[in-house]
């Protein structure tokens, strides 16, 4: 069993609370770790605050370096991380689960270390010069949720680094434990401070909130739920703080009648019910054309019901259980209420611990919790449409505006509709891609502002404009 410390000032730290991290495949405990207190929190901004003003002050190219040096960091170790992720998440080493999440986060690394902050010239003549300069905010918080914790936080973290500022990270309390081990081995690098890291149960004492409140921390960056975002918000509120929040989703699929079936499923599917289906830019509803509604489903099917579900370490096992017993319990009971309602085409079992079958179902009505609700796991519904026209209504009824997608042979038509869709991202014959240099964030109550690229460097700087 593992006993990680928080790292605050670049020295590991205790405390007499503790709480445990459980596996989710088998109830066994992977760990332990300190239950922070406010003055935790203070400490940690305090460390940061200290830091700041020599890490904002290096010469741009260096940083570039340090940050560069982190992705090697993290490459060396990701064997350890990944084993550490799958038994904290629930989530397989081999397929789309812990290699793979280790891939992107030090894919991101490298990109964001590449990023470049030019000074803009907005005007040079005669009449003087006036220049657009971007500058570090000083400490930014991240809170990260449990579905992707290490790739998120990564996502938090090196921006909010590059642009020049420090870290004060909370990950979630279900999976800090690949988040701390990965701040453990980036402070090998980093100056002491420059990224600290306290842990909560959020049973307590919610530091979260004090994160929200705290007038030293200029800036949260915020992954989880719409409902959390927006108390989140209403906190920053009183110190005017810089915030990227990335909320729910519930992304809807758009399928033509001119697809070919059997092409697509393994992209539906996956589409669907990556991470089992716990991820925020998942598929959520499938839009199914009549003429094709039946075909598909039985594509879908055909694909999804050999999928191995085990505990992540296995050999073979390419589908997890449910990160946390409230998820479960959330999905059991929309699942259940839909089979009721539905016609269950594949699974509808809550299955044993925190496993649930991959569940299909067709024939629900638009205003069904299976359909208006982020399930957040293996469950999607079909929902058949004879006019694209009202397809494309149904799936921007929703205050969500994540992503979406478009299935179809005519390119025309998918960018046409794309263009059409409420939502921040969508894609044409895929779902759920992200790539560290196309910005991504939601629209409507998915969220504000974005994360990725130059647009996501920027959102971790402040305007500062001189006028010669």
């Amino acid at each position: 069993m593992l006993d990680f410390g928080m790292t605050i000032g670049g020295r590991q730290v205790s405390g007499q609370d503790t709480f445990a991290v459980l596996n989710p495949a088998t109830g066994a405990v992977v760990g332990t770790v300190t239950n922070a207190t406010t003055d935790d929190l203070d400490r940690a901004v305090s460390a940061a605050k200290l830091a700041y003003p020599s890490w904002a002050a290096l010469p741009d190219a260096d940083r570039q370096k340090a940050i560069g040096a982190l992705a090697g960091a993290l490459d060396a170790r990701k064997e350890e991380l990944a084993e550490l992720l799958t038994q904290e998440n629930g989530k397989p080493l081999a397929g789309l689960g812990s290699h793979f999440e280790l891939a992107g986060a030090v894919a991101w690394t490298g990109y964001t270390a590449s990023l470049e902050m030019p000074v803009k010239v907005l005007q040079d003549d005669d009449e003087g010069r006036v220049e657009l300069h971007r500058k570090s905010l000083g400490v930014v918080g991240s809170i990260t949720p449990w579905n992707w914790p290490l790739i998120i936080a990564i996502w938090h973290i090196m921006p909010a680094l590059r642009a020049g500022n420090t870290v004060v990270i909370k990950p979630s309390p279900f999976t800090p434990l690949s988040t701390m081990l990965a701040v453990q081995i980036m402070n090998e690098i980093l100056p002491a401070g420059v990224l600290n890291i306290i842990t909560s149960d959020d049973q307590g004492t919610n530091i979260g909130a004090a994160m929200a409140q705290h007038p030293d921390i200029r800036k949260i960056v915020f992954t989880c739920s719409t409902a959390t975002g927006e108390k989140v918000m209403q906190s920053a509120a009183t110190t005017m703080k810089r915030l990227t929040l990335e909320l729910g989703g519930n992304d809807a699929g758009i399928i033509l009648p001119d697809v070919d079936p059997k092409a697509i499923a393994e992209g539906l599917y996956w589409g669907a019910f990556i991470n089992t289906g716990q991820t925020c830019a998942a598929m959520k509803r499938m839009y199914v054309h009549e003429d094709v509604h039946d075909a598909v489903a039985e594509a879908l099917v055909d694909f999804a019901k050999n999928m191995p579900m085990g505990n992540g370490l296995e050999d073979g096992v390419v589908m997890g259980p449910l990160t946390t017993p409230f998820q479960h319990e959330k999905v059991a009971r929309l699942v259940q209420a839909g089979a009721k309602d539905g016609t269950v085409l594949l699974g509808g079992d809550t299955g044993e611990g925190q496993f649930h079958d991959i569940t299909i179902i067709s024939d629900l009505d638009d205003s069904h919790p299976l359909v208006t609700e982020e399930q957040f796991g293996p469950a999607v519904p079909l929902l058949r449409y004879r006019d694209v026209e009202d397809a494309l209504e149904r799936a921007n009824a929703s205050d969500a505006g994540l992503g979406g997608s478009i299935w179809t042979n005519d390119m025309d038509k998918a960018k046409s509709l794309a263009m059409r869709m409420e939502s921040g991202s969508v894609w044409i014959n895929k779902h759920g891609a992200l790539q560290p240099n196309a910005p991504f964030g939601g629209v409507k109550k998915s969220g504000i502002g974005v994360e990725f690229g130059d647009e996501g460097l920027m959102e971790n700087t402040d305007i500062q404009v001189i006028f010669q």
